[in-house]
């Protein structure tokens, strides 16, 4: 039976100008899963307002980040993965996608579909369910496939937040740090509209469920529920006390997001006096500007100008052996 695996990442600019950058920024704002508002208004917000602001101040982080012979280190991490994962299912025909921008999910999966393969796994490289990442793939895979006359099988995996090989990954990461050295643990999350969580149940909100207490057969695609579980299980594993940690959700567009917010959470602490902290960020699998800049740079000075002494990110698990072979327990 012949397989294929399809990882996909978010997605990142071609190159690091303000041209690529605007393309990027508006194919990913476009889509209706990640600003769902009327479409008209959509498209005014986002071609008149946000692309041709916001384009500048990302072409310039970009170009810190970027490697002139790698890239993106968001590609180039999703490259290597592959790669690995190739390496240890030589049965397995491996690539990788991004959703917005290249390469592409529709030039990739016809790469693929070329091969005949039986089976094609689709596995979206965001450990949480949220509507704006997996299901927004999930709507570009399902249009790409709508107009193939031959479809083979096609397996979807949602969501692995859970999994005890993802959280040995990020176990492992931590080990490079003394976790008992820190004034505080913050676990900090890519930050989606509370009306995306919201919108996972029928008849309530978010709010209305112990999210942060239990996973259950109401909140269990629940963004803010499962994140606040994988936060238990990494530090459970880590020995960490509750009362020595936070989930905090970053990147936020507005006010009108998961909260609290991971900034001002930092700021506070060190006003309080706290000296030392560590930030993990299991929302991504591999180091990004949210990780790179937002976190290592810009969170970092924020703490220290604030009163802090020292913020140390513990980095996303890229392509290390044990996320790579996570995957592989993933998807079988």
């Amino acid at each position: 039976m012949k397989k294929a695996l399809l990882l996909v990442n978010l997605g990142t600019p071609d190159k690091p100008s303000y041209l690529s950058v605007f393309k990027y920024l508006r194919q990913f704002l476009m889509d209706g899963r990640v600003i769902n508002i009327n479409p008209f208004l959509r498209f005014i917000l986002v071609n008149f307002i946000i692309c041709p602001t916001r384009s500048f101040s990302s072409t310039k982080i970009y170009k810190k980040v970027w490697n002139k012979e790698t890239g993106s280190p968001l590609l180039h991490n999703t490259k290597k993965l592959t790669q690995k994962i190739q390496s240890k299912l030589p049965e397995y025909t491996v690539e990788y996608a991004m959703r917005y921008q290249n390469p592409s999910i529709e030039n990739v999966l016809n790469k693929l579909l070329i091969q005949n393969p039986d089976e094609i796994i689709i596995l979206p490289l965001f450990p949480h369910y949220a509507a704006a990442t997996t299901g927004s793939v999930y709507e570009e895979v399902s249009r790409i496939l709508s107009k193939k006359w031959v479809v083979p099988k096609i397996k979807f995996i949602n969501q692995f937040y859970d999994n005890d090989k993802f959280i040995d990954a990020w176990v492992e990461k931590a080990r490079k740090f003394n976790i008992n050295s820190y004034d505080k643990i913050i676990f900090s999350y890519h930050g989606i509209p509370n009306s995306h969580v919201d919108n996972v149940y029928e008849n309530s909100v978010c709010n209305d469920h112990d999210c942060e207490k239990e996973i259950t057969e109401d909140n269990k695609f629940c963004y803010k529920a499962t994140t606040y579980e994988t936060t238990k299980l990494i530090a459970s594993r880590l020995n960490i006390n509750p009362e020595n940690y936070l989930v905090t959700y970053q990147s936020r567009l507005t006010n009108k997001w998961l909260s609290p917010f991971t900034d001002e959470v930092l700021q506070s602490m060190a006003k309080e006096g706290k000296k030392n902290v560590l930030v993990f960020s299991p929302s991504f699998t591999a180091d990004c500007l949210e990780t790179i800049i937002e976190i290592g740079d810009e969170y970092n000075e924020l703490f220290i100008s604030s009163g802090g002494q020292k913020l140390d990110y513990v980095e996303s698990l890229n392509y290390s052996d044990l996320w790579s072979d996570a995957i592989i327990s993933i998807i079988k």
